[in-house]
């Protein structure tokens, strides 16, 4: 059975997404019974060595579906509006859609826009939460259904579901989870707000925190940190765009490591051993074991198969090349 409005009648869903985070929720509904009547969707990006164009996640499972696919590169003109309107959505669903959605977009329809937010709101507002929350040393985080309003992930909350951080925590782990959540949480919570019974809680802008997007020169490893500083940003890097430090000119991409105890005896970035278990760095505050670790033009490979092919121990890992 699909979602009915106020009146009784199917609720019309125009959804709006394009990454791999997006595409529970729309799976999810496709599989209620509620199918969106159009989806949208960014354009089409090159991609690969060929820089062919490239269709995202959710254009792929809306056109297996078979459902009409939008790829407007704005919603801001007067024709992209009429376009949309056009569908007659009872709501627009948005989940990392990407693009912004203006005041008169999200009018449209009867019951405005529902968004998809990874974190617990109002804490990370923005453009990454995953990797804030990682990176600031959350215990927990969560996703939850914001109504749709100007400003940037202003609006009032329908409701939550947290998902707790542990040590072993990346962002990679912690995206699935949280695209999963929210694809149950739209389900579980899209039946009263059709119904018109579920009323939105303001956030506290007072407790407001901003995620910021992330930049590529955050990726490099400053040793003189503590080491487990340098394990949450290790695995908030993961998968993208993986941590890095220098070695004799190199850049070597660190995608696992973990702190252990041990004093600092040498200035940090220096290895102090190595063994099957890894390769051991002393950091400002503790040492960092690499776990996994790739070299330019390689593969990644366990951290102790590097030590094994070079002589590391006393040389000195730097934070730029």
């Amino acid at each position: 059975m699909g979602v009915t409005d106020t009146d009784g009648e199917p609720l019309r869903i125009v959804y709006a997404g394009t990454p791999d985070f997006a595409v529970p929720a729309l799976e999810a509904l496709i599989a209620a019974g509620h199918a969106p009547a159009a989806v949208y969707t960014q354009p089409d990006r090159p991609a690969g060595r060929g820089r062919k164009l490239r269709p995202g996640p959710v254009k792929k499972i809306a056109e297996a579906a078979g459902l009409p696919v939008m790829q407007p590169e704005s919603l801001k003109s007067p024709e992209a509006r009429a376009e949309l309107a056009a569908w007659r959505p009872d709501v627009l669903i948005v989940a990392a859609y990407g693009l912004i959605l203006p005041r008169s977009v999200l009018e449209l329809p009867p019951l405005g826009g529902l968004n998809i937010h990874a974190s617990l709101l109002p804490r990370w507002r923005g453009a990454a939460p995953i990797h804030r929350a990682l990176l600031a040393g959350d215990q927990e985080t969560g996703v939850c259904l914001m109504q749709m309003a100007p400003g940037l992930d202003t609006g009032p909350v329908h409701a939550c579901r947290r998902v707790a951080i542990t040590p072993q925590t990346t962002t990679g782990s912690l995206h699935d989870a949280l695209a999963r959540e929210g694809a149950a949480l739209l389900l579980e919570q899209l039946p009263a707000i059709a119904k018109g019974v579920s009323v939105p809680q303001p956030q506290d802008d007072a407790q407001a925190t901003y995620a910021h997007k992330l930049d590529k020169q955050e990726a490099w490893i400053d040793w003189s940190r503590a080491a487990e500083e340098l394990d949450r940003q290790v695995r908030a890097f993961n998968p993208w765009p993986v941590a890095q430090t220098a070695w004799q000119g190199q850049v070597v991409r660190v995608h696992a490591a973990v702190p252990v105890t041990g004093p600092s005896v040498a200035a940090p970035g220096t290895i102090l051993a190595t063994g099957a278990d890894g390769v051991d760095v002393a950091t400002g505050e503790g040492l960092l074991r690499l776990t996994t670790v790739q070299l330019p033009g390689r593969r990644p490979v366990a951290a102790a198969d590097w030590a094994r092919n070079a002589d590391l121990v006393g040389q000195v890992l730097t934070g730029s090349a």
